[in-house]
């Protein structure tokens, strides 16, 4: 069953590509047609390719494993910041972070940074501090939260990437790519497909059409955050019962056993 159908795509634009001028080469498999000097994406695959995608990232939430989106655009961040939120999938919707995947452990001090003032402020250290201090330490939170807030709660690195725009966020797309990180990425008619391990051919430039796949994508993560939770819920009755009756078994005293009349060989 299709996750998505050929007229919701349709309906929020996700088949104009970019001026025909304008189009990387690598990206015909995927063009249906030019209209107006503007391709238009064949939605047929665009249907394919999000239902491929959608059941790749429901098979690693119910792992339990996170995906990071990254979507900077003006079109893309609000909409990709609310709805990764939503599914408690971490995102960078500020600016890309150099190093934020090749260069982990600093970004997660710089997180530790963050927290560490939070402490300060629930603990009273703050409100000691000269009121220089205070400004100077309040701007560097802000900063903070600004560029890593919506990463803080993430402990290692992603499983995957999920991309808006693939030219806007290369430096995401090839650290991840450094990492063997696989990236899924709407990608429009002006860009290089070869680097992204799951194509989604669309329109990344209007928020009707990112709404639309991010839509859908969410859905399919909460599908396995769902079935993850089911699981573990039925996992836990069932391992009450293997460990009630040990607990409760009470240990019962061995009977002596009855000695052998010992016949005398004659």
């Amino acid at each position: 069953m299709s996750r998505t159908n050929f007229q919701e795509l349709l309906d929020a634009g996700v088949h104009f590509g970019h001026l025909a001028r304008k189009w990387n080469p690598k990206m015909a498999p995927y063009i249906f047609d030019q209209k107006n000097g503007i391709h238009i994406i064949d939605l047929h695959k665009s249907v394919v390719k999000i239902d491929e995608a959608a059941e790749v990232l429901k098979e690693m939430a119910r792992s339990g494993r996170k995906v990071l989106f990254v979507a900077t655009k003006k079109q893309a961040k609000e909409v990709v910041a609310e709805k990764a939120a939503a599914v408690n999938m971490p995102s960078v919707t500020e600016r890309w972070p150099g190093g934020m995947l090749t260069n982990f452990p600093t970004i997660r001090k710089a997180v530790k940074k963050m927290n560490t003032i939070d402490k300060m402020k629930e603990d009273g250290t703050f409100e000691k501090l000269a009121k220089r201090e205070r400004l100077q330490i309040d701007r560097q939170r802000a900063k903070l939260e600004k560029n890593l807030g919506s990463i803080r709660d993430m402990s290692r690195l992603p499983s995957a990437l999920f991309v808006v725009d693939v030219q806007k966020e290369a430096n995401a797309v090839k650290e991840a790519a450094r990492l063997n990180i696989p990236v899924i990425a709407m990608v429009d008619t002006c860009c290089d497909p070869t680097p992204i391990d799951y194509v989604i051919p669309a329109n990344d430039d209007a928020t009707k059409s990112i709404a639309l796949i991010m839509d859908v994508l969410c859905k399919a993560i909460q599908e396995g955050l769902d079935e993850r939770k089911l699981e573990k819920e039925k996992e836990a009755p069932a391992e009450e019962a293997v460990e009630a009756p040990a607990a409760g078994k009470k240990l019962r005293p061995r009977r002596a056993q009855k000695a052998e009349p010992v016949v005398e060989q004659e």
